[in-house]
């Protein structure tokens, strides 16, 4: 399983999805998010991705990522992601 959040990433005093996504996982995969931040430097646009604060890990038997809430950013980051993703998801279900 897959659960993808949408926004609350920033530096707002309402950006709270990575506390609160913190607080429910069982394993932290900080790798994911470092995907996006590879991905963000190699195409030198979207610099502004890497102020990110996202979070991704296992929650139960799923995998969790947070992405940002602009729709082009979260596009671009699910795309960067999605060969990992379909492996995460492999290896958390066993």
């Amino acid at each position: 399983t897959l659960v993808l959040t949408t926004g609350g990433t920033g530096f707002g005093p309402r950006d709270v999805t990575p506390e609160a996504t913190a607080a429910v996982l069982d394993r932290a995969a900080p790798g994911l998010v470092d995907v996006v931040h590879a991905d963000a430097l190699r195409r030198g646009a979207d610099l502004e991705s890497l102020l990110s604060r996202a979070v991704a890990g296992v929650a139960g038997g799923c995998v969790v990522v947070n992405l940002p809430g602009r729709p082009a950013a979260a596009s671009r980051n699910a795309t960067a992601l999605l060969p990992t993703l379909v492996r995460a998801v492999q290896l958390v279900s066993g």
